[in-house]
């Protein structure tokens, strides 16, 4: 399992988006997403640059 951290989620609907963004990248199946840990982790075998661009369209950015 991988886990990102992401800087400026703050609630539920931050969650919300950002486990949807993942959700559709193809590959990427069981996401999670932690509010208090400011992480997503999810299976699968995808190119990290494509994480973080489907972060970054919902107004989030991967902390490295």
């Amino acid at each position: 399992m991988a886990t990102v951290k992401i800087s400026g989620m703050r609630c539920q609907h931050c969650v919300a988006s950002v486990s949807k963004a993942l959700q559709e990248i193809k590959g990427v199946s069981q996401v999670k997403v932690d509010l208090a840990k400011g992480e997503a982790s999810f299976e699968g075998d995808v190119d990290m640059a494509a994480v973080k661009a489907a972060i970054a369209r919902t107004g989030f950015e991967v902390v490295d």
